[in-house]
């Protein structure tokens, strides 16, 4: 199982988890209580009911690197093009746009 701390802009927002169904993901209750919450994508507002879905949701994916950046990252890496969570998990923490991919430590998989 691979998880993801979701961060919008600097206030965490969710969970993603890739598990033997597919993936999830889920706001934080602390988030959606926040008067100030906004979702990370219009293809996945707020909502207090996990999304599901069998391959990695479309927002997600378009995060990911393409091209001569994609073509650097797997080549020094041992991923699969096909790996398309650890790619997230490798790519995205700091990319463009105010959505954040952080893999989530040993510590945080303890605590949640």
């Amino acid at each position: 199982m691979k998880q993801a701390k979701i961060y919008y802009k600097d206030k965490f927002a969710g969970i993603l988890t890739e598990n033997d169904e597919g993936y999830e993901f889920v706001y934080l209750k602390e988030y959606l209580s926040s008067a100030d919450s906004k979702s990370i994508s219009l293809t996945l507002p707020l909502c207090e009911e996990p999304y599901k879905n069998s391959v990695l949701f479309p927002f997600f994916d378009g995060l990911i690197p393409e091209g001569w950046l994609l073509d650097v990252a797997i080549r020094n890496t041992d991923i699969s093009i096909l790996d398309r969570m650890s790619l997230l998990l490798l790519c995205c923490k700091d990319c463009i746009g105010a959505v954040s991919v952080v893999p989530m430590d040993k510590e945080d998989e303890k605590d949640g």
